[in-house]
């Protein structure tokens, strides 16, 4: 089987020859750019710059050479770039203050303070000279305790929406790009680009939107409604020429989790949440039939997966059966037949960075063998491998997972 068949075989709960693998497909499958050259160098491939293209986590893009040694079966296209081919073009050289002999889409993005810290002056992201990713304070969400909830304006919204539909040319750009990778490669192509506009964190953060869906339910339905309306009509400007050229579309990035239970009720994603994320969803599938849709959400999620498959989704990643009590096999069991699990084949804040490469490959093959049974099943860790993973215990993971 091709990379394609495999991922689509097992979106479709059909058998495969192998379990089909990820890296790189999207940015929480990823492997972190401080990590990517030891990985390179283990698999006795040539050196090379790792191209940044998250400046945020800081994640490498995989090349193909790399996929094909882990034997992946997904590459990435987000709007402007993808690793299906190489675009030298995009790509230029930044040191990180010497920390790392990188490549980045925009050098100019990046100043470097006096003690080394390096500052995103956009975000005011900041990456201190020990530290391995860019943060902002209070991760850019505040907490407010006192006044009014923070709402959005319904008429910026509206404003917003009809400002960022895409013109004729952004749509031809993109499915240009898209073609491209279609003809350069065989793995299924996992588009990342335009999402649903949704999220529990989405207008007013973390902290104060769980609590406006809590007090003003109406205001929420009627900022979803003017959000949804937008999506379906960007996805009838791009998908009849976009659909045939991708293979799984990642909607929505919605962390609805924390380590142990609900960012807010399961009662609020069903009544506020899944009849808009079932509005996109059907639009997908009527417009790309093709397309399986994707959804990116973190956390102790178990208790709202029927929901999330009512909601209409193919996939759901990352599968982090760490967190909310629940294993690995209870995850499995609620999602055979009904959704494709991407991800969750090891431990990644326990296993992973302080268990022994044995242990690596024990937890690997033995999740792996479970979540592959009735297909329905991509492989990949939870959540991005961090710069402190050392290659042996990444390749550890893929050799597992690959002999199962």
């Amino acid at each position: 089987m091709t990379g394609r068949e495999r991922i689509l075989a097992a979106l479709q709960f059909e058998q495969t020859d192998r379990v089909p693998l990820d890296l790189g497909g999207m940015p929480s499958t990823n492997i972190s750019c401080f990590a990517y050259p030891a990985l390179v160098a283990a698999l006795g491939l040539p050196p090379r710059r790792p191209r940044v293209y998250d400046t945020g986590q800081m994640l490498a893009l995989p090349e193909t050479d790399v996929l094909d040694a882990l034997q992946c079966d997904v590459v990435t296209l987000q709007t402007n770039l993808t690793n299906a081919f190489p675009q030298p073009e995009l790509w230029r050289p930044y040191n990180f203050g010497g920390r790392l002999d990188a490549e980045v889409l925009n050098p100019d993005a990046f100043v470097e303070e006096p003690n080394g810290t390096i500052v995103q002056p956009h975000s005011s992201a900041k990456m201190p000279p020990d530290a391995y990713v860019f943060d902002t304070e209070h991760a850019g969400q505040p907490l407010m305790l006192t006044g009014d909830l923070p709402r959005p304006d319904l008429d910026e919204v509206r404003a917003q929406c009809d400002a960022a539909l895409l013109t004729d040319a952004q749509v031809d750009a993109i499915v240009t790009l898209a073609q491209r990778a279609r003809e350069a490669t065989d793995r299924a192509i996992l588009f990342n680009g335009l999402h649903a506009g949704i999220g529990i964190a989405a207008h007013s953060g973390l902290a104060m939107f769980p609590m406006l869906c809590l007090t003003e339910p109406e205001f929420v339905a009627e900022l979803h409604e003017i959000i949804i309306t937008h999506t379906i009509a960007q996805l009838e400007r791009l998908l009849p020429t976009l659909g045939p050229c991708i293979d799984v579309y990642m909607c929505s990035a919605d962390d609805w989790g924390t380590q142990n239970a609900t960012i807010a009720s399961p009662q609020v994603y069903h009544d506020l949440f899944r009849p808009y994320y079932r509005r996109m969803n059907d639009a997908v599938h009527q417009i790309a039939p093709n397309v399986k849709t994707f959804l990116h959400s973190c956390g102790a999620i178990y208790d709202i997966l029927d929901a999330v498959i009512e909601s209409g989704f193919d996939a759901l990643n990352p599968v982090q059966w760490t967190a909310g009590g629940h294993s690995w096999r209870e995850w499995k069991d609620k999602a055979r037949n009904r959704i494709t699990l991407w991800g969750g084949a090891v431990n990644t804040q326990e296993t992973l960075p302080l268990g022994t490469v044995a242990d690596v490959e024990r937890e690997t093959a033995e999740i792996v063998a479970y979540m592959r049974e009735d297909s329905g099943y991509v492989g990949c860790a939870i959540h991005n491998i961090l710069a402190e993973i050392p290659p042996d215990k990444v390749i550890a993971l893929y050799r597992a997972a690959n002999h199962v």
